[in-house]
């Protein structure tokens, strides 16, 4: 089958040091989630996507990397790795890594090496050194783009970081113009440069041989350095193309996706998929209410899913186009929230409405991505204490999407058994707070919708990936005909909204809330939803 399995997938995401703690310090592990599969497996998804999990000092949660060879200690070993991977393939679900390509941590000892150094190594530097500060700048001033940090060691000069100080960016190579005469700015075929890409394939073949189903690249973008960004971006795609050749030749099984959008540079696209990202517009018009706090990467507007009813599903739609303008057929994933910025659950954003974002999100013909806790409705928490990195920008916290998950009723709510003042982040206190325990024989509880959306989703050819969709209403409700046999209906905000359509008249219901038939079409209750045969 090669990589086609990635377009039936449902993808879990699991925030490690939140979903489990077996060993009672306070910090999920791997143990835990693999005491935890049979819960995963009843979601019906069939891909758990980690955050990363190798050797760290957590300066950023874990994407300052030490060791892209060893698990973190904190979260067991190598063999847990394995035996989870085993076990969930029993389950038959697939594991996905979190790959972080671009930088390292200054504690990875290649850069320790170099620190260490008088001068560039002789074999090529696989970091970006300057003696002195160069006059370039980037265009670019936003989260993510790279900057110069003084040496703190015996080499001279500066490092170029890709985030935080610690986090030193690989050396990849450099765009290349009239006059850049730099010692410093390798070209991308220097020594230096083609360490690094030998390097990328040794950690991926080692994990891909361990189990592991692929990966979900980090900043992936962000290898080749250009000031002006556009030229550096057209070489990093082509050195992924390069790695997806040698991917197709070695592992032809094994799947990348990107951090965002792939850019089109005019050859074939190297990664399995488009990843519409919380952060991005894309999502961000849909499901951003700004009670986290406000993005720098996106204009601030009125989202669609919203009690209000006062958005839009333009700014989606004309992404959701562009992605596929050259390849109809092209994989975009979505999810319903992740450990960068909010939850599904949001501010003023309750459970009541939920079922709406959920039923568009496993029905549009995304591959989607379910965040732990997501299946509970856990809310988003705000007031939390900067923990790992968690503060990237002044206006935003992402701690409130990273607390533990809430198991049942119990202390730390079945997270952990370590005292509370260990806990990776604090547990919700709240006492009506949602748990899996509460919800799991629950009709109306949201786990219950989730389960029932997959399993109608696995079920039916024309809710996946591979069928057309076509919208008969982009307003409230949204509506759009899925395989030219199912509607889809969901209508986010408070008041009623009516559907006039020939699609509507003598549907079916298959799952609906709210939903009720008229002469012409359809009415759907505030914070209704439906997938019906037409």
């Amino acid at each position: 089958m090669g990589r086609d399995w990635f377009a039936d997938a449902v993808l879990y995401e699991i925030y490690p040091q939140s979903f489990a703690d077996s060993d009672g310090d306070g910090i999920g592990d791997l143990r835990g989630v693999i005491a935890r599969l049979d819960h995963i497996a009843s979601l019906g998804v069939n891909v758990i996507w980690f955050n990363p999990c190798f050797a760290s000092p957590f300066v950023d949660a874990g994407y300052d990397v030490a060791d892209y060879c060893l698990i973190a200690p904190r979260y067991g070993t190598n063999d847990d790795m394995i035996e989870l991977v085993t076990k969930a393939k029993e389950r038959g679900i697939r594991v996905m890594l979190d790959l972080v390509a671009g930088h390292t941590s200054i504690e990875h000892a290649w850069f320790q090496r170099e620190l260490a150094a008088d001068g560039p190594d002789p074999d090529g530097d696989r970091y970006i050194w300057c003696d002195d500060l160069p006059d370039q700048v980037w265009s670019l001033s936003t989260p993510g783009t790279p900057a110069w940090v003084r040496s703190p060691g015996r080499r001279p000069g500066y490092y170029l970081k890709n985030f935080y100080d610690e986090q030193p960016a690989l050396n990849f190579g450099w765009v290349r113009r009239p006059g850049d005469d730099a010692p410093w700015r390798d070209p991308i075929d220097a020594p230096g440069p083609l360490r690094n890409r030998q390097a990328l394939k040794d950690i991926i073949a080692f994990w891909l041989d361990r189990g592991v189903a692929g990966f979900r690249v980090d900043m992936a973008f962000s290898l080749v350095k250009d000031e002006q960004v556009t030229e550096g971006l057209v070489l990093t795609v082509a050195l992924w193309r390069e790695i997806r050749q040698w991917l197709d030749a070695e592992y032809p099984d094994a799947v990348l996706i990107p951090e965002g959008t792939e850019p089109r540079t005019g050859g074939p696209t190297a990664f399995d998929a488009d990843f519409f990202l919380v952060i991005h517009d894309e999502h961000g018009s849909l499901f951003d209410n700004h009670y986290p706090g406000r993005l720098p990467f996106h204009e601030a507007r009125e989202p669609f899913f919203d009690a209000a009813g006062a958005g839009s599903t333009r700014v989606f739609l004309n992404a959701w186009d562009a992605a596929h303008a050259a390849d109809p057929h092209r994989l975009v994933v979505m999810s319903t929230a992740d450990h960068d910025y909010d939850r599904l659950c949001c501010g003023p954003r309750t459970a009541e409405q939920l079922g709406a974002a959920l039923t568009f999100l496993f029905t549009w013909g995304n591959v989607p991505c379910l965040y732990y806790g997501d299946e509970i409705g856990m809310p988003f928490r705000p007031g939390l204490p900067n923990v790992e990195g968690s503060v990237c920008h002044p206006a935003y916290n992402r701690a409130g999407c990273r607390t533990p998950m809430q198991w049942d009723a119990g202390p730390n709510a079945g997270f952990s058994t370590a005292e509370t003042s260990r806990l990776y982040l604090p547990v919700d206190p709240s006492p009506d707070r949602p748990t899996v325990a509460a919800q799991d024989n629950d009709p109306s509880s949201t786990l219950t919708i989730v389960r029932d959306l997959i399993a109608l989703r696995q079920a039916t050819p024309a809710l996946r990936t591979r069928a057309s969709t076509r919208v008969i209403n982009e307003g409230y409700p949204f509506a759009y005909v899925r395989g030219q046999s199912h509607l889809v209906v969901v209508n986010p905000r408070r008041e009623p909204a009516t559907l006039t359509a020939a699609e509507a008249v003598g549907a079916t219901a298959l799952l609906a809330s709210g939903v009720s038939a008229t002469a012409d079409g359809l009415v759907v209750a505030g914070f209704g939803y439906g997938i019906l045969a037409c």
